[in-house]
């Protein structure tokens, strides 16, 4: 009779955290309002309207927008108003900000947002590596979290992990 194989990992009562499962789940997609202004610089309130008002906005349906300018012009708050009023009939979520301001903010609300009680004396590995780039402040935040909590917090993947925290008996 063939022996039975016996998936030790699971047995160990460790708990695998993936970062990943706080990255929003849906599209995010960056308007740079910097081909609308003047050599780049400059916001000229009839061209910008004149822009705005050719703009394909529908292709913003269903995403998540993120509306900045990647110059160092000086944008009036009333040109993001502006931007809004086209924004709010396509059916999408919008913010001021880039994409990566955004998934900052999302995965912090996210990161406070769980219930570390869950966690309680067990042995934590946070996953390392995955489909999208996860920025550093995920794992000092989820070390500061856990730490309170677990036994231990470890790095990677259950078969090859790097120790991080264990707590002193």
């Amino acid at each position: 009779m063939p022996e039975e194989i016996v998936n030790r990992v699971a047995q160990s009562g460790i708990v695998n955290l993936d970062p990943e499962d706080f990255y929003p789940k849906f599209e995010i997609q960056e308007l740079d309002i910097k081909p609308w202004l003047f050599q780049g610089l400059l916001l000229k309130e009839k061209d910008f309207r004149a822009s705005l008002a050719e703009h394909d906005w529908l292709a913003y349906k269903g995403k998540h927008v993120c509306v900045y300018c990647s110059s160092d012009a000086i944008i009036p708050q009333w040109a993001y108003m502006l931007i809004a009023t086209y924004l709010q009939p396509v059916d999408c979520e919008f913010q001021k900000g880039t994409k990566e301001e955004f998934i900052h903010q999302y995965m912090s609300e996210a990161i406070r947002n769980v219930d570390y009680s869950t966690f309680a004396d067990a042995r934590v590995i946070i996953k390392g590596c995955g489909q999208h780039p996860i920025p550093d402040f995920v794992y000092l935040e989820l070390t500061k979290r856990l730490m309170p909590v677990t036994k231990s917090v470890m790095f990677g993947e259950a078969c090859s992990t790097v120790p991080i925290y264990k707590k002193k008996k």
